[in-house]
């Protein structure tokens, strides 16, 4: 009886060896993989910051001046390319904050920020409204330190009471003051808000 216990005993013995042996394995084998990992990260990132293209979904900007926000720009998607100082994105909304609390709301179908300057770039089905007013136009670009939104393409303004057409207009947003040039056409009512 004693020769099977030492037997058993051995066996048992020898499973926990082979058990505890194959568990440092396993942890010997994670860590180093996992090392492997960091610096396959390390290399990732580094890459990307020598490329400086990086990919992003759901963008969001916020434009502050003196603690005031000035802008905000959401996009579906973003492509940064650092050595241009840009972002490009697709389908960009953006809300301007005016001085009287109202809100202007612009979106397009592709746009471009600066991110040196923080100006911008859309195009495509452009639209620009507020509460009273809708631009329409293929192009439109805002300067952000002047605060100056304007457009070299042909534009349309549409009021419940108005509307307007022009070659050109720019706007600016310190001063509520916008200029148009080139072509200008207009059919106006009765209830004009100027």
């Amino acid at each position: 009886m004693r020769y099977v216990k030492d037997k058993n005993t051995r066996k048992l013995k020898l499973v926990l060896v082979s058990l505890v042996l194959a568990t440092l394995g396993i942890i010997a084998t994670v860590f180093i993989g996992y090392r492997h990992i960091l610096n396959k990260d390390a290399d990732l990132i580094s890459a990307i910051t020598k490329k400086a293209n990086m990919a992003i979904g759901k963008f969001h900007h916020t434009a502050t001046r003196d603690g005031i926000k000035e802008w905000t720009l959401d996009a579906r998607t973003a492509q940064v390319i650092n050595a241009q100082n840009q972002a490009i994105f697709q389908d960009p909304t953006v809300i301007f904050f005016m001085k009287d609390n109202t809100q202007v709301y612009l979106t397009a179908d592709h746009g471009i920020l600066h991110t040196d300057s923080n100006d911008i770039e859309v195009s495509g089905n452009v639209v620009v409204k507020n509460e009273n007013y809708r631009l329409t136009t293929e192009k439109l670009n805002y300067q952000h330190v002047q605060r100056i939104i304007f457009s070299r393409v042909p534009v349309k303004i549409v009021s419940a009471s108005s509307q307007l057409t022009a070659d050109s207009m720019s706007h600016d947003i310190n001063a509520n003051q916008t200029v148009f040039k080139g072509n200008i056409k207009g059919a106006f009512g009765e209830k004009i808000l100027l």
